[in-house]
């Protein structure tokens, strides 16, 4: 079975071991009957074994909807909230003293440098200092009025360029009950893709931080000649004379005081529509110039609607942190889900996360263990980060405490397939893993790309909560499928949400059917209210993805190949099988290379991977990111001496992790057309920075494959010059 696959190996003298099996048995008897009668796990099993999806007639190729909405999809939160202003203004009346947005003050910044003469910034942090719901309002609404006195119009762009933080939602808030079209880019972008998203949108004013503005905007802003004016969120930068002449530098708090003093005299703004534009997101985009989402309220209201409906008892007690990219639809989305019913939100970033994080200083506490968060979500990288870490600290336990977790592990997941709990193994076993993301966490959202069902696996047993596992695009609003919490399968995504319904569309080429046996196969297609509008400005593209049939019901092409199990639950084929991820071999073969890459990333060896085929080729090659402490160790065992590039760059070293890899790849079932059979040791990582990886630590396949070009050719045997 699947659950036998992803067991932990151990090695238990085998007498001790059935004497230690025994009495597992006897403890799980005598504890089964009082768990069942109090748990109420009676019913989640059955929940987990009803059917969630269902086809909305008999006809192949037939839209499957969620059960909860067969008859009528959901696109209201509440009555009469159809805007995002009047969603906010209805949870600022619900929840006022509320506290909201939650932010850590900076105790003190200091350098440290390190043995290699880098410096790097250590902070400590303080607690966190909290905003209510009317807090934020006021907030909002005085920047929206100071907007309007710098000349901005209902219906014009307006771009945030800002890490996450809570100035991000008090300004996206502000915009939304103006009419303001925000335009989203990544604070990761490059140079040449933020001066596209800003001379396309035509913006005059653009809303960033001290940071940004320095590092990144000071380079460009003469290549953006309608730019006007630069708010700055976290007060006045101490360089700003540089800018050309006719750009202005704001602080936010300026501009809210000029809101609050033009208050009285200023005429009402004009309210938006459900159909008028919230967001232009531009998507870091897995390839080419990132292209401009246009989504309407009515989209994002659709789309929070059918995430909250999956979330079962979301309200004041649940606290979130808010740590991705806002400019990413999926945090965009669990914020406004949160912030719609009650919840709190406390900000934090990557580099502050857990205590070991790369900036927090060595001693002092990490955002999880001061802020204990009940809701997370993250993207598979971070997960997968997670997992290697908590692993590599298992490798280094002793003999007996090894044995000891790996017993408990694999009990646990035995149980978990069969839909029980272990209450005793969660507070001796795992209690202390829980701990690394503050103990209290009841659900992890993981989207943004696949999620391999080792790692699923692992993070149920060890975070003892469920992950719910998501699959949606920034072209619906973030919103398509989210499997429900009592639901303990790997590697499916969930049925619909209660805003959508999805039907499968054949692809001949690649020989996937609607009318497929067991399963329905074939490019999935996403309808409902939250499916946007289009790109901006991108007519032509916008016809290629999005169709509108007979019933006025706009459709989602997304791209992607999946398949309908016999409970309504969607699998993505090939681990988010793009059709541009499929390669057909000079054989004739289709290689999936995200099969491929999902088979191999989780190795202790391997940070991360991007595998290559070429049509003209008969075998697949691949660009590896070791593990600098892996591959270090595994070059002394081999008796190779050298620096890291020279382990990196090393022939015989590049053997040796094919080996690695090609015992992984079989042990993971991939066929053997499929498994590399040259690699590349990269020895710098893959960062967004380095505009190898989307912000969602996504490949960028035409960017890596631009990098290693030089390597491609060596690999496929070609002259390099």
């Amino acid at each position: 079975s699947q659950a036998a696959k992803m067991k932990l190996k151990h090695n238990i003298n085998p007498v001790l071991l059935q004497l230690i099996n025994f009495i597992i048995l006897v403890y799980t008897l005598v504890t089964y009957i009082p768990w069942y009668i109090l748990s109420g796990s009676k019913q989640a099993i059955e929940k987990a074994k009803q059917v969630k999806a269902r086809p909305v007639n008999n006809k192949a190729g037939g839209a499957y909807r969620s059960v909860n909405s067969l008859h009528c999809l959901a696109s209201v939160l509440y009555p009469g909230c159809d805007t995002l202003d009047k969603v906010f203004k209805y949870a600022k009346t619900k929840y006022k003293d509320k506290k909201l947005l939650g932010t850590r003050e900076i105790l003190k910044e200091e350098d440290e440098i390190q043995p290699s003469g880098k410096v790097f910034k250590k902070v400590i942090l303080g607690k966190y200092t909290w905003l209510s719901y009317e807090d934020v309002y006021i907030k909002a609404v005085n920047f929206g009025n100071g907007l309007a006195v710098l000349g901005q119009q209902p219906k014009t762009n307006i771009a945030i360029f800002c890490e996450t933080r809570a100035e991000w939602m008090i300004a996206a808030q502000a915009c939304f009950m103006c009419n303001y079209q925000l335009v989203t880019l990544y604070a990761t972008l490059g140079g040449p893709a933020i001066v596209h998203g800003l001379n396309e949108t035509e913006v005059t004013t653009i809303i960033t931080s001290k940071e940004l503005m320095q590092t990144k905007l000071k380079e460009i802003v003469s290549q953006v000649p309608l730019l006007r004016h630069i708010i700055t969120v976290d007060g006045k930068p101490t360089m700003w004379s540089e800018f050309p002449k006719g750009v202005i530098v704001h602080t936010m708090a300026s501009v809210q005081a000029m809101g609050a003093k033009a208050d009285a005299g200023i005429k009402q703004p004009s309210r938006p529509v459900p159909s008028d534009i919230a967001v232009i997101m531009y998507t870091s985009g897995s390839t080419g110039i990132p292209k401009g989402v246009m989504i309407s309220h009515c989209n994002i209201i659709a789309g929070i609607t059918g995430m909250a409906e999956r979330i079962p008892n979301l309200g004041e007690k649940d606290i979130y942190i808010g740590y991705l990219p806002l400019a990413h639809v999926l945090e965009l989305s669990a914020e406004l889900v949160c912030l719609s019913h009650g919840c709190r939100i406390g900000y934090s970033s990557p580099q502050t996360l857990a205590d070991q994080s790369s900036k927090i200083k060595k001693g002092s506490k990490g955002d999880v263990t001061t802020l204990k968060p009940t809701l997370m979500a993250a993207v598979p990288e971070i997960m997968d980060r997670i997992y290697k870490n908590v692993m590599n600290k298992v490798n280094e336990m002793t003999s007996f405490q090894r044995n000891l977790f790996i017993l408990a592990y694999n009990y646990k997941m035995e149980q978990i397939s069969k839909g029980y709990t272990t209450p005793l193994c969660d507070s001796l076993i795992f209690r202390k893993v829980r701990m690394l993301l503050g103990g209290k966490i009841r659900i992890l959202l993981c989207g943004g790309a696949p999620l391999s069902a080792a790692t699923q696996r692992f993070m149920n047993i060890c975070f003892c909560c469920p992950v719910g596992q998501g699959y949606g695009l920034t072209e619906s609003a973030g919103a398509g499928t989210i499997t429900e919490v009592w639901d303990y399968t790997t590697g499916r995504v969930g049925a619909p949400l209660v805003c959508c319904e999805i039907k499968l569309m054949n692809w001949e080429e690649g020989g996937y059917y609607n009318t497929d046996k067991p399963y329905p196969r074939g490019e999935i297609l996403i309808g409902g209210q939250n499916v946007t509008a289009g790109y901006y400005k991108n007519e032509a593209r916008t016809k290629k993805d999005f169709t509108v049939d007979e019933n006025g019901q706009r459709w989602l092409h997304t791209g992607d190949i999946g398949e309908f199990h016999h409970d309504g639950c969607l699998k993505i084929i090939g681990e988010l099988n793009r059709k541009k991820d499929l390669v057909k071999l000079q054989a004739g073969e289709y290689v999936s290379l995200g099969k491929v890459e999902a088979a191999l990333k989780n190795l202790p060896l391997v940070d991360n991977i991007c595998a290559y085929a070429s049509s003209f080729h008969s075998y697949v090659i691949g660009f590896v990111v070791p593990n600098q402490k892996e591959l270090a160790e595994l070059a002394r065992k081999k008796g190779f001496k050298g620096t890291w590039e020279e382990i990196c760059n090393s022939p015989e070293m590049e053997k040796e992790v094919l080996k690695v890899l090609a015992e992984a790849a079989m042990a993971a079932n991939l066929e053997k057309f499929e498994i590399p059979v040259k690699i590349r040791l990269s020895p710098d990582p893959w960062t967004p920075e380095t505009g190898l990886v989307t912000d969602a630590f996504k490949l960028k396949r035409k960017e890596l494959t631009a990098y290693y070009q030089m390597d491609i050719d060596r690999m496929y045997g070609k002259n390099v010059k």
